[in-house]
Parts: C-alpha cells; structure tokens; sequence
C-alpha cells in the first residue's frame, strides 16, 4: 500500500470503530447527532470537499455529489446510522478499487520492468555509470552479467546468452556473439559485452516499447467513449429523477388525493435512490479492463497501440498473411539430398567449396548446411556463369553447381525434382551426381498458428506472397490457409486487400500480418495490421496497430485470444453493472429497496467489476 492508502485505511478502521461503540449506546437526541458526525467527518470530509469544489467549479454532477447529498439527507433525516454506514462503506469500495488499480499498474510495470537504469561506459580502464540519455551514437558500452542492454547496438567483443522475456514473453534465451545485433532490454545473462550502439536512447527499441505501452490509454475505444458519454448524460438524469422522486408524489399525495404527503418517507427514498445511481462501477471498471488487457498482452509479446485496436482486433473475421518471413523463415534452407551417386555430407562438401566465393543467398545456404570451415586452398579454377551456376577445381576434381541451365551448357544429364523449391544440380567431372533442394521453409508453429485461428472464430485465413504459384500453394497445402494469390507485386497486395474489405460485412474486421517492413502499404489499409517479427524493427513499430515481439505466428491466434477475453470482460461489467443499478433504482424508488441495497448496488457491484476487470491481465498459454 502506499501512504495514501494506508492514510485511508486508518480512517476506515477509526471510523467503523467510533459506529460500532456509538451503535452499542443508548444515545438520543443531539447527543446522538453530534457524535455519529464524528466518524462520518473522519470518513467523509473529503467526499464533502470535493462535492463542493465541484459545485464551485460548475461540475456538480459526479459521484462525490451524489454521495454527499444522499448521506447529508440521511443525516437530516434523523438516520445518522445509515448515513455513516453509506459514506463508510463508500470510502471501502474507493479504497479497495484504488489498490486493485495500483496492483494493476504495479503488475504491467513489473511485466513490461525493462527500462535500463545507467549504461556502462569504459574511461581510463574504469567502467562508469552514465544516465542512458547522455550515451552517443557510435559509443562503446560494456553490458555486464545481469545487467539489462541499455541502447541498441552490435556486439564488437564477447558472446553471451540473452533472456528476452520481457520483449517476446518467452523464457527461451538468444544465443549472441560478436557482430551480432543486439536490441535493448534484453537482460545479458552470462558474458560481458562490449557494444558499439547504434541509436541514441531516445530512438532505441526499448523507449519505443515503453512509449506505446504508456500512451496506449491515450487511444480510447468506442466502449470508453460510449461509458465518457453515458456518464455525462446519466448522472444529471438520476440528479433530477431523484428531485422528482422527493416532491411529486408527496405533491400529488397532498394537492390530488388530499392524503399526508410523507415528505420524509419520499426523500428517502430519493437518497436511496441517488446512491444506487452512483455510476463508478463503470466509469472505473471499464478504462482498467482495456488498462489489464494491454498489459496482459505486453507480457505475452503483443505490443497493442491503444485499447481502439483491442477493440477492433477482438471483431476480426480475416485474417491475411504475407509469406515471406511470416508463416516460413524468410532463409533459404538446405531441405534436402537426392538422386545422389555420393554420400549426402561428400554433395554437400563439393557443392559448398566450389561456391565459396559467391555471397548469393544460395551459395550461404549450401555453406551453413555444409557446417565446417571453407579450406578455400582446396578450391581452385572457379569461374561464376550468371544465372546458371558455378564451376570450379575441388582437390583436383571438376565440380559444376548450378540450375538445369548449366547441366544443359555442360551436356550432362539431370533428374527433375519432383519437391518444391529451388534445385541445385550438382555434377562431379562430368558426370551427374545428384541435386540439393532448397527452400524456405515454414515455421514450425505457422500450421498450428492458422488452426488456432480457425478455433479462435476467424472465418477465413488468406495468404498473400510474390512467389511462384508452384511454390505458394505447397505452403498453402501444409499450413491450411482457406487462399492464396501468388506472383504478387506490392501495389496487388494491396489491390487484393482492398477487395476482400469491400466484400465483408461491416462488423467484420480484416488483419493483416506482415514483416512490417516491405508491407508497410499493406498494413496501414487493413483494418488492424500486425507486424510480425519485428523484434528492434523501427519500421514495423510505426507502421502497425499491433506489434509482436518475435517472429512465432502463434502469437497472432493469442493476440486476437487475448482481445476477445478483454472484451467478454468489458461487456460483462457493462451488462452486469447497469442490470443491476436499474433493477436496484426501481426497487428504491418504489420503496422496496433501502440504504443498505443502495451501498452494495453502488460499492458491492463497483469491487466485482474491479476484480472482473483485473482478470485481463492473466493469459492462459495456447
């Protein structure tokens, strides 16, 4: 608790004391008057404070007036008791909202806890503590074991193991060494580092991070907006229901039916009635539910830009991905050895060799598949025909390496593959030797992603890609998307985004989810655009509405899980609160109902909502 909430908690705790003695006395007149204002000045004068500062300021209508009339009524009724009672557990529920707030905000601090303290700059062999601000672009940090990253750069010295948690909600560490890239907030588990950054502070990933998890409140949805709106109307409502409530009937009573007008049975029932009204539960519960629902998803990885885009991503029927780096890995890699007159490791010797001095994505594949460090002194004669391949002198040997093209030119015959991907032939002195397979394979988690979705209630999954049409819908086959359009340009994505908007039903929202970087265009036409990936992308965090942090297409199912339960929760508490304050205001109003309904109507039904909202905040793993 913080002081102010211990300081309240005390008031509380005398105040409820001093009501529970001077209820045991056998007190009567002004006697009892005088002393059941002690304990509801002790809980009380600062709702009194603000109810006339209020009135001062021509902002009459709010909670603190409500509560201030309708205990001072009671009060002036004779009902000292219930009046105290009202302001007395008024002030609990205030109390308890105010630390499930807190606890809220405490938990999304300590969730989103990657804000770096000093950076470590190195002067005259000292390490010294800087403020992260005060480091320039293009200086050398040294990051310690346990020490967060501070700015972003690349690693010029050491190797390390980074926990990433805080950014991608995973506990799996990253493995870094030098001439890495290294983002910050990440937290340096074993080696030291030394960094050469490359942005300043202010620029770098982690205050981008920070910004949007801060200023994301700042972006309201339509659900906020209705309950701003529903208050500023509500409120003076029920001020003059319960002014009518108060006079017409005794009016009507007296003028017309020529009975008592019970003046003080029908005030109170008006008090009574301004308590049940009081509307906190929804003016409290609702902005903390959108509050807990970004948090929750900023520890699982999903940076949401404002609680409109929750909004707008629990209502997404589409959902349309890029291929490239989105479902599949965006590297080529070797898939495969076949046809081969050789052991695959021997292909894979040759192949690598003879392209050691080509930096052709092809080339670094067959390298990284061969695993071992190129003896470029075994290599000799290589001669790069553009477009077909290499030849070259392997330990004496004549290797070619290339498409169907250079077996052609060579006269050697080949065999076709029948597997998709780019095929890489290979032939030894003339003869052929067998063909690698390369391709950019999917991701693992990208089948189990578009199922997910499936379950999660989107109606249809597209894909989107420039690749060949061969290419595209084997990786369409494998992941289950419903479409797919290939040999696209960036302006046909677009085009074809643009089509399936105009063909869905207004309450139906599209999303895109692409790298964030070529489809920058994309992502700002659908209706919510996910980047996808865009761990220590600037690009991505400008120009999506949603940001996750790694590169796992699952965390888009979980993005839109995540979305739906906040908003089951904030119509939840929108039903359940104004359900029961109508049925409670009719209840009052016809007598039924008195002060001790008209506290849990106001506290009781405000703290469930409270703790309904906070249940946004925990995300169940898929």
């Amino acid at each position: 608790m913080n002081k102010k909430q211990k300081k309240m908690l005390i008031r509380v705790i005398v105040a409820s004391v001093l009501v529970v003695v001077l209820s045991m006395l056998p007190l009567e007149g002004y006697l009892r008057a005088v002393l059941f204002l002690i304990p509801y000045f002790v809980i009380g004068y600062d709702i009194l404070r603000k109810a006339w500062k209020g009135i001062r300021n021509r902002q009459v209508f709010d909670e603190n007036f409500l509560m201030a009339v309708a205990t001072v009524g009671a009060i002036c009724l004779g009902d000292f008791k219930e009046g105290t009672a009202v302001m007395l557990f008024y002030q609990i529920g205030e109390l308890f909202q105010s630390y499930a707030v807190g606890k809220s905000r405490r938990n999304i601090s300590e969730l989103m806890d990657i804000r770096p303290d000093y950076a470590n700059v190195e002067r005259d062999g000292n390490l010294e503590q800087v403020d992260p601000d005060e480091v320039e672009v293009g200086s050398v940090i040294v990051v310690q074991p346990g020490e967060k990253v501070p700015i972003d750069g690349i690693i010029i010295e050491g190797s390390t193991t980074l926990n990433t948690s805080a950014l991608t909600g995973e506990s799996l560490p990253r493995e870094a060494k030098e001439g890495d890239e290294i983002i910050s907030g990440c937290i340096n588990m074993s080696g030291v580092l030394k960094i050469r950054t490359t942005k300043e502070f202010g620029e770098s990933t982690v205050s981008k991070i920070l910004d949007l998890v801060e200023n994301s409140s700042s972006r309201k949805s339509r659900s906020e907006n209705f309950i701003s709106k529903f208050a500023r109307y509500y409120t003076p409502i029920v001020c003059y229901s319960a002014l009518a409530l108060a006079l017409l009937p005794p009016v009507i009573r007296m003028l017309l039916m020529g009975m008592e007008p019970q003046w003080g049975e029908w005030i109170y029932r008006a008090l009574t009635f301004l308590v049940i009204s009081c509307p906190c539960a929804l003016v409290i519960s609702i902005p903390l539910s959108f509050f807990a629902g970004i948090g929750g998803a900023s520890h699982a990885g999903v940076l949401v830009k404002g609680s409109n885009y929750l909004e707008t991503l629990a209502q997404t029927k589409y959902v349309v991905f890029d291929k490239t780096g989105t479902l599949t890995k965006g590297v080529f890699e070797v898939c495969g050895v076949h046809h081969n007159t050789l052991e695959d490791h021997k292909i894979l010797e040759y192949s690598a060799l003879a392209e050691c001095a080509s930096s052709h994505p092809i080339s670094r594949s067959l390298q990284k598949a061969y695993g071992q460090e190129i003896d470029r002194s075994r290599v000799t004669d290589i001669r790069e025909i553009s477009g077909n391949g290499v030849t070259a002198m392997v330990d004496g040997i004549s290797v070619a390496v290339g498409n169907g093209k250079l077996m052609d030119s060579l006269g050697i015959q080949y065999v076709e593959c029948s597997q998709v991907g780019t095929i890489v032939h290979v032939a030894l002195d003339g003869q052929y030797a067998g063909h690698i397979l390369i391709a950019d394979v999917l991701k693992p988690t990208s089948a189990e992603a578009v199922r997910q979705l499936k379950k999660a209630g989107v109606k249809e999954t597209v894909m989107l890609t420039g690749d060949m049409e061969r290419v595209a819908r084997q990786a369409a086959s494998e992941t289950g998307v419903d479409r797919v359009y290939s040999e696209l340009l960036p302006a046909d994505k677009v085009a074809k985004v643009e089509e399936m908007i105009s063909g869905k039903g207004a309450k139906e929202k599209l999303a895109f989810v692409g790298d964030g970087i070529n489809d920058a265009p994309v992502l700002s036409r659908a209706d919510i655009g996910i980047a996808m990936g865009a761990l220590g992308s600037d690009a991505a965090i400008e120009a999506a509405d949603v940001v996750l942090m790694d590169d796992d297409p699952l965390k888009v199912a979980k993005a839109v899980r995540i979305a739906r339960k906040c908003m089951r929760i904030v119509y939840e508490n929108i039903y359940f609160a104004i359900g029961i304050k109508i049925l409670c205001l009719i209840l009052g109003a016809v007598g039924i109902a008195n002060m001790w309904l008209a506290i849990f109507a106001d506290v009781g039904v405000m703290v469930i909502a409270v703790l309904n909202a906070i249940r946004a905040l925990f995300v169940k793993k898929l």
